[in-house]
């Protein structure tokens, strides 16, 4: 049997996709940090024949079954039965909890129900990990020798402080936590998934610290783990791999951990002490969003015009309406104009303009769905961009990279030293 843990998730509306799953990355993420290996998650519906054959698969693989969801009052909450069906042992009324329903409920002006009472029903022996929030307790148990089942409520707000409070502590002092799972990320724009695995080829067979990459959203990210007793000794692991890889990958590297490009040009225009203004068109206020998402961008971000009208173009940002006539408003010409005016209008170091079709109607032979054309104004002059993100790309997503690639624009040539540096 596998020294390591599973999480199987019980929930029908999991399955339908109506609730995001975010119990199980909360889950594995602790997991991590505790050192604890997990190599496989279930999601399985209300049904008490399939959690049975969930978890019949699960013991076979790992020794440690966390489960989430099917406890409460209702009919559908079938985990602990079918826990203690599996295992062959009954169900008993806790005296413990039904004095804590009764107090809980008491302190709502109720009266605790027969049916919610039936929360009170855990598997013989089985150890109660208590609900400091809600109603429905959940378990510690180990129905045979080898085999640690933990469960817990499928709502997180629940699931959380009972994992912090009860379950950590235990898998502390039952030497399960021993050492660390540590991660750091590096973040990548402008270079596609397996161009930057073929780059760093080299770091993908190592064992510890492994590299592994996948792409989300238009970037690219590469998680180096490391399994250690500390997190200061798998970071000695890390950080060798992190420098070398940075070094292979030169700019096309813009961040660590949860950096975003936006954070990361608001680092730069803070170093430099300038500003920034933007124009959009087909992000509808993306671009400004995200660069308002980040704490103290008020310093370096002055504002910007959603200019989705020719006549917004023409009468905020001073669009010639010859040039909107002659080239359309999907051109590098009038992306050029934009970030002309914005920068002049409110008087910025930086600007930048983004026009584009995102889709899903509206494109032609000659301008498809997804050209977009960004530019970057500054006392230097203007530098325009064309990308074509394709016509099977979502809306959503087109956008999405129009306003991360404007913001790598923008990030690549504050990198280069201002015209008057001496460095």
């Amino acid at each position: 049997m596998n020294e390591s843990a599973e999480i199987i998730c019980v929930g029908t509306e999991l399955l339908l996709g109506d609730i995001l799953n975010s119990n199980v990355q909360y889950l594995a993420q602790q997991l991590a940090s505790l050192g604890i290996a997990h190599h496989y998650q279930t999601v399985v519906g209300d049904n008490p024949t399939r959690i049975k054959q969930a978890v019949a698969i699960a013991c076979d693989r790992a020794r440690l079954i966390i489960l989430t969801g099917g406890l409460g009052p209702t009919p559908d909450d079938l985990t602990l039965a079918s826990l203690a069906e599996f295992f062959d042992t009954p169900l008993v009324e806790r005296a413990e909890i039904v004095a804590d329903l009764e107090k809980k409920f008491a302190k709502r002006g109720q009266t605790l129900t027969k049916i919610s009472r039936r929360q009170a029903l855990l598997p013989q022996d089985a150890e109660v990990l208590p609900n400091p929030v809600g109603s429905a307790p959940g378990v510690i148990w180990e129905p045979r020798s080898g085999l640690t089942i933990m469960t817990f409520p499928g709502v997180p707000w629940e699931m959380k402080p009972m994992w912090q409070a009860t379950a950590v502590p235990y898998l502390r002092s039952s030497h399960w936590a021993e050492g660390v799972i540590h991660s750091r990320i590096l973040r990548f724009w402008g270079i596609g998934e397996s161009a930057l695995a073929q780059k760093v080829e080299p770091f993908l067979a190592i064992d510890n610290p492994t590299v592994a990459p996948y792409a989300l959203g238009g970037e690219v990210i590469l998680r180096i783990s490391a399994r250690a007793e500390s997190v200061v000794a798998a970071n000695q692991l890390i950080d060798p791999i992190v420098t070398k890889i940075q070094e292979m990958t030169g700019t096309l590297c813009y961040g660590q951990d949860n950096e975003t490009l936006a954070d990361v040009v608001g680092q730069l225009l803070k170093a430099r002490s300038e500003t920034l203004s933007v124009a959009e068109s087909c992000t509808g206020g993306g671009l400004g969003s995200l660069i308002t998402a980040i704490p103290g961008s008020s310093s370096y971000f002055w504002g910007g015009v959603i200019s989705y009208d020719n006549q917004i173009k023409q009468q905020l940002l001073g669009v010639d309406e010859t040039v909107l006539a002659r080239c359309g408003a999907v051109s590098p010409e009038v992306a050029a104009a934009m970030a002309f005016g914005v920068r002049d209008r409110l008087g910025t170091d930086w600007a930048l303009s983004i026009t584009g079709i995102a889709g899903p109607g509206g494109g032609s032979i000659e301008k498809p769905v997804g050209l977009v054309y960004i530019a970057l104004a500054s006392a230097q002059g203007i530098k325009t961009e064309k990308y074509l993100f394709g016509s099977e790309t979502s809306r959503d997503l087109i956008r999405q990279k129009s306003t991360s690639s404007a913001l790598n624009l923008l990030r690549l040539s504050l990198m280069q030293p201002p015209p008057d540096s001496t460095r």
